[in-house]
């Protein structure tokens, strides 16, 4: 399906504005069903987002938090995103919001897969919001080329939970929901900034395998439009 393409002058005014769509999104969702849940994603590029959500009027205590995917280091580890969304978004108004981590601190990571999928399932399906970055070599949550796992996470068979991976550009073993998990989210979302993060999208949606840049899957089999958000 069309990707529907979103452009803001800056960083600030697309955290504003993405804010706004998540927090309307997760009101409609309390207001349908009587909760909410939210996947968000890690790195740099959304944490004024997560700050500007963090402000937005909602019943937070309905809404539950959890993570794209995660790195198998405990919460207080620096480059934890657990500790990001933390610091950003539980905060303000969104601090009574609920946080489901895919870490824990299980005998192996597979173990904490089979653990968070457990606890993720609870949630029900389809996510009401998932928010996915991009890194410049084309992945996605934790969809890294060449990835251990790759071809199971994208393999729209493969049922919704978490998976581990372990890739060169990864650096630690990674804790990801599968494809199948993340596709048909209500709100999904692709939050890029940068015209270098432009030009990785413009190649991804030129011709070429999804092995090599995993975020053509999103964008070309979600059964749900991705709304992209883009700055300069």
């Amino acid at each position: 399906m069309a990707a529907r393409m979103h452009v803001f002058a800056d960083g600030s005014a697309l955290a504003e504005g993405l804010a706004d769509a998540v927090a309307a999104a997760l009101g409609a969702a309390i207001e349908a069903r009587g909760a909410a849940s939210l996947a968000v994603s890690g790195g740099s590029t959304p944490k004024a987002f997560f700050k500007a959500l963090a402000t937005r009027d909602l019943d937070w205590s309905k809404v539950t938090i959890t993570l794209v995917d995660e790195r198998f280091v405990p919460a207080d580890n620096p480059r934890s995103n657990h500790l990001l969304v933390a610091e950003n978004l539980l905060r303000d108004k969104a601090s009574v919001a609920k946080f489901l981590p895919l870490y824990s601190a299980a005998a192996s990571v597979e173990d904490a897969a089979k653990a968070a999928t457990v606890s993720a399932a609870a949630l029900g399906a389809p996510f009401d919001v998932a928010i996915l970055g991009m890194g410049t070599d084309g992945h996605t949550a934790s969809f890294f080329p060449g990835g251990s796992d790759l071809a199971v996470a994208l393999d729209p068979a493969t049922p919704r939970g978490v998976i581990t991976m372990e890739a060169a550009g990864a650096g630690e073993t990674r804790l990801t929901f599968t494809f199948s998990a993340l596709e048909d989210a209500r709100l999904l979302v692709l939050h890029i900034e940068g015209q270098g993060k432009k030009d990785v999208l413009d190649k991804a949606n030129a011709p070429g395998d999804e092995t090599d840049m995993p975020i053509r899957a999103v964008l070309r089999r979600a059964s749900t439009p991705v709304d992209i958000y883009w700055a300069p």
